[in-house]
């Protein structure tokens, strides 16, 4: 994105009065503002003022006054869990004026270290580390589970009688929406068999947690050095309280094993299947190990995971059709959700063991 793409997001010397007036009195020579090109949700931006790295999340250009509140619903629950066992940037401050840079925003300091996408840094590449990673991957999912969140002060943060239900009614109507611009291009009717299949199985929740709602390997930052260790948890703003296993669903969906018949290698890493990663069973063993919570209905869960995949990814492709967009990715979507969707099919057939 060019200088003034980014700035016609940001108002440079909007926010840089913003600054000095909220964060500190003091007058910085340099200030510099550059678009994260990652990511498909907030925008995020990497803030240069003096001696201080900061990072400015607001929503995307045009999105609803709802879209924009869960830019400081996202604020709030990492403010809330500062002082706990769950890893995330320190948070700044946040502004609710949309007229200061035309939206609603909020600042957390920058950290250092890596988020991993589609290949592993050459540091985590010996199997013990690669071992330890995933262990750090599974323990952080727990501690966000295990937490106390109502003396974090998150107990009103969600609705957790009948949070499973609501999952399914809400990824289905989501699929509904887009479908009815990509049916127009092709029909996937595995998807309806499965949203189907979901509404009839529907387990009894195990008692309610934080939820974070988008827990996946590239949405955590590992720390410099070894052995991995992770130093935040970024993308909070579906997170709620809730279904802590339709969390490790989701997880699991992105986690390739060596005898997938097939994988989606564009959105999620297909380095798992080095050695020394942990299978997907071995995985939910380790997180009942850890957390005291079986994976009762795994079927279920995976399913619902993988099915959220697709409903996102349809979403996408549906936005493709009716704006267009420079995104590479989303025209890929036209051939990529059926394989999703014949994924999902086959968990809720078992035919795809945990």
């Amino acid at each position: 994105m060019s200088d003034h793409e980014a700035t016609s997001l940001v108002d440079p010397a909007a926010l840089k009065q913003y600054l000095e007036n909220t964060v500190s009195e003091r007058t910085e020579e340099t200030f510099h503002i550059d678009r994260h090109q990652e990511g498909h949700s907030n925008e995020t931006f990497f803030i240069t003022w003096g001696d201080r790295d900061l990072v400015l999340r607001r929503p995307p250009h045009g999105e609803t006054a709802d879209s924009a509140h869960e830019v400081l619903r996202e604020y709030r629950i990492m403010s809330c869990l500062q002082e706990t066992d769950v890893p995330v940037p320190n948070t700044v401050a946040a502004c609710d004026d949309p007229s200061v840079i035309g939206a609603e925003f909020y600042l957390m300091d920058q950290l250092k270290g890596d988020v991993i996408h589609e290949e592993e840094v050459p540091r985590f590449q010996k199997p013990e580390h690669r071992k330890a990673k995933a262990d750090e991957l599974i323990r952080t999912l727990g501690d966000i589970h295990m937490l106390d969140y109502e003396a974090a002060g998150l107990g009103d943060l969600g609705h957790p009688d009948g949070f499973t239900q609501r999952q399914v009614t809400r990824w289905t109507d989501q699929l509904e929406w887009a479908f009815e611009r990509t049916e127009e291009v092709r029909e996937i009717p595995a998807l309806k068999t499965v949203g189907s299949w979901l509404e009839d199985n529907i387990p009894n929740q195990p008692n309610p947690s934080l939820v974070h709602g988008d827990y996946q390997i590239d949405n955590v930052m590992f720390a410099e050095g070894t052995p991995p260790e992770i130093t935040a948890v970024f993308d909070w703003e579906m997170s709620t309280v809730g279904d802590p296993l339709t969390d490790l669903g989701y997880f699991l969906a992105y986690w390739a094993d060596p005898d997938d018949q097939s994988e989606y290698s564009d959105l999620m890493p297909t380095f798992t299947l080095n050695d020394g990663y942990p299978t997907r069973r071995e995985m939910a063993a380790m997180y009942e190990e850890y957390t005291g919570i079986e994976f009762t209905n795994e079927q279920f869960y995976r399913a619902l995971g993988v099915y959220k995949v697709a409903g996102a990814c349809e979403m996408f492709y549906a936005r493709y059709l009716t704006e267009g967009g420079d995104n590479p990715l989303y025209p890929q979507m036209e051939e990529m959700v059926p394989v999703i969707a014949a994924r999902a099919l086959r968990i809720t057939n078992g035919e795809e063991p945990l």
